[in-house]
């Protein structure tokens, strides 16, 4: 294992910056950032994120990990600007929401998967984004799910568990479609409803008026809503087919809700009702232990 790594993190927003000042804070990596507004690397600088700020990707040598933390639309052009590093690279990883299109892009870019490369995806997040939005603690206790290809050699994927365990991250591996379905139906389907609810509202009240009225249950639900639109264009894009998947699922229960509506089914709405309680008291449950697990590193 490195002792204290040189780290590259490409894209300074809320995630990458995150993670650099989580490591940076310990003192347990050197870290270079590096962004696509020519301001943000000096900002991260001032701010206590990075150690070296960088302007131009191809000046960067001698790094042992990179980090891609960029919206998956533009991996291509990421992997691109880095591949002089490949050769020489002991990991190279990043957090996009939809790991399958960033396999295939890091591939067609490559030619191949480099044995440095180790999907990931980070199960945190804020509304708040950019390097201002900056959190050293913002992976504690949260899952970090690495989907390691058939390339992936050991010592990647050990460079890149230590690290994002160095974040506070509980660390656990799961194949890339598997990812991507899980992801569909607890994050991006939600978001998804919620986006189309809160527009709908919109829409149909002049001036926004409606939202006077609303209170804690639409505060709730419609919260992720405020979430970055450029992202969420791209994950949605770049995970059709499973989103579809459970999207079709959605609509099709949704249905039978409406039918129970309409013809008075008053024991199916118990039921659906009762089986959906269940179900989150279960998650409430899981995230109340998850939150009683070891400090964080």
């Amino acid at each position: 294992m490195i002792a204290k790594p040189k780290v590259l993190v490409i894209g300074l927003g809320l995630i990458g910056a995150s993670f650099a000042k989580s490591l940076k804070q310990q003192q347990l990596a050197e870290l270079y950032g590096y962004d696509q507004d020519p301001t943000v690397p000096e900002t991260a600088k001032a701010m206590g994120v990075i150690d070296v700020p960088v302007g131009d990707l191809a000046d960067v040598l001698g790094m042992d990990a990179v980090v891609l933390a960029v919206p998956v639309m533009a991996m291509p052009d990421a992997v691109r600007r880095i591949r002089h590093l490949i050769p020489t690279l002991t990991a190279l990883t990043d957090v996009g929401s939809v790991k399958q299109a960033v396999v295939d892009s890091v591939r067609q870019e490559l030619g191949e998967l480099p044995g440095c490369f180790v999907p990931g995806h980070p199960i945190a997040g804020a509304e708040k984004s950019g390097v201002t939005a900056a959190q050293a603690d913002l992976f504690d206790r949260h899952m970090h799910i690495l989907t390691p290809t058939s390339a992936s050699t050991p010592e990647a994927i050990e460079l890149v568990r230590s690290l994002w365990a160095q974040c506070g991250a509980q660390v656990v591996e799961m194949p890339v479609e598997r990812h991507d379905e899980v992801l569909a139906a607890t994050s991006h389907l939600p978001h998804l409803l919620a986006f189309s609810l809160v527009d709908t509202l919109a829409r149909e009240s002049e001036n926004r008026e409606i939202f006077k009225y609303a209170a804690g249950g639409f505060r709730d639900f419609s919260r992720i809503a405020a979430s970055d639109p450029t992202m969420w264009h791209d994950i949605f894009l770049m995970n059709s087919e499973a989103t579809l998947k459970i999207l079709r699922r959605f609509q099709a229960d949704l249905h039978l809700l409406e039918e129970a509506i309409e013809h008075r089914d008053g024991d199916l709405l118990r039921t659906v009702f009762t089986r959906a309680k269940s179900a989150r008291d279960y998650f409430t449950e899981i995230m109340e232990e998850r939150q009683k697990g070891p400090e964080p590193k």
